[in-house]
């Protein structure tokens, strides 16, 4: 069978005006057709990253970033737990606040109170009732502040005079005027005393 001839087209006559563009524009083009969306630089980045490629850039940088968020998130857990024990530690400073008046009460009661015999049992009375005040509130973490002849500190005592006292060197506590109170390490209460001071 003969091979058919074909005639080449002069370049002038392959296109004209009547031939339709070689892509359609997106309204009537099949979807195959269709571009595809761009691909931003975060979609990028993220892909990069998750390709095992040990000498990527990106992959370290990833990894020194998750680093730090897991050391973050490690502070956080431990700042949160720390605050937690001290909220449990001193959850009662309120409370115990609140007693300290009716504490001095009780001390002013008892210095205060008659000597006379037939006073003797309302006197101990209260003393002993001061005293189970006390150890009760002691298994909470409470603790006198404050003692006659201690030195004078100003972290746990607040000075209210100075005074000479031939019984107390100088710089030491020579007068009680209401004692101070603890709540374990944290003080709620200074001792109001009086300081006894040098010749």
């Amino acid at each position: 069978m003969p091979k058919k001839q074909y005639t080449p087209l002069e370049p002038s006559t392959m296109f004209s005006e009547n031939t339709p563009d070689f892509i359609p524009d997106a309204a009537t083009a099949p979807e195959v057709f269709i571009s595809l969306p761009e691909v931003g630089d975060a979609e990028l980045t993220a892909a990069c990253r998750a390709r095992v490629c040990p000498s990527c850039p990106e992959k370290k940088e990833a990894g020194d970033a998750r680093l730090r968020d897991l050391a973050d998130v490690d502070n956080i857990r431990k700042r949160l737990a720390r605050e937690k024990e001290e909220y449990a530690r001193y959850a009662s400073e309120s409370v115990l606040a609140d007693v300290l008046p009716s504490l001095d009460t009780l001390d002013l009661a008892l210095s205060h109170a008659p000597r006379e015999e037939g006073s003797k049992n309302f006197v101990i009375g209260v003393d002993m009732t001061r005293k189970m005040l006390l150890e009760a509130l002691a298994r909470h973490g409470l603790a006198e502040v404050g003692a006659l002849g201690e030195p004078f500190d100003p972290a746990m005592h607040e000075a209210i005079s100075h005074e000479e006292h031939p019984d107390y060197p100088p710089d030491t506590v020579c007068g009680l005027m209401s004692k101070g109170y603890r709540l374990k390490d944290r003080l709620l209460r200074p001792a109001k005393v009086a300081v006894c001071k040098g010749k």
